[in-house]
């Protein structure tokens, strides 16, 4: 099943991050750039540092220079993300472009890329309330509390793999489509933001 594919890459990706636990290490992709595996790792590494920006800028001691500067890393960030998610969602398009669409075929409330995109940050839960669980100097009911969160955590992979599998067989048998709207983004944009438009000339 692709869920099971692309979250064993997920895996991956947090595990090799971790070995550093730096979010300015160098990037290295294991996959070929003509492989999905490519942009399935990819897209993790961008939520997984992501991740650990958003944990470094809610440091209450943090110099507020320091903080602008990791908001703009975290704004580009949001950007690749988004980048990547197309791209997914392309290798979709061409996969299934020559499936036969039934007449009564539906579209889904999501692509498959963005579905995905949120099995890439369960993902990211899941390892790190797994650290939670296996700390030893947390407290029984801290450990506790953080059990009961990584059941609900696991139970919502196995929910969230099985719709995106399913949506993937629909597709495939012609019973949904793909309509994929790129994302809109206007603040990065120096024609539709205001603020960097009156910066120009």
């Amino acid at each position: 099943m692709f869920s099971d594919f692309a979250f064993k890459i997920f895996q991956e990706s947090i595990d090799t991050y971790h070995i550093k636990d730096d979010v300015n290490q160098e990037f290295s992709n294991p996959y070929p750039k003509d492989k999905i595996e490519h942009l399935l790792y990819r897209k993790n590494w961008i939520d997984t540092v992501q991740w650990h920006y958003e944990d470094i800028i809610r440091d209450p001691e943090i110099e507020p220079m320091a903080a602008l500067d990791l908001k703009r890393k975290i704004d580009a960030s949001n950007q690749d993300r988004t980048d990547l998610v197309e791209y997914i969602d392309s290798y979709f398009l061409n996969k299934y472009q020559s499936v036969q669409i039934k007449n009564d075929a539906t579209i889904n409330t999501e692509s498959p890329a963005w579905a995905i995109d949120r099995l890439s940050i369960l993902a990211l839960k899941i390892y790190h309330m797994q650290e939670e669980v296996n700390r030893t100097d947390a407290s029984p009911e801290h450990i506790k509390k953080c059990s009961d969160k990584l059941a609900i955590l696991l139970e919502q992979k196995r929910d969230l793999s099985t719709a995106i599998d399913q949506l993937l067989a629909d597709i495939e048998a012609g019973d949904k489509y793909m309509k994929v709207y790129k994302q809109m983004k206007m603040y990065n944009d120096d024609e539709l933001n205001p603020v960097l438009r009156g910066q120009k000339g």
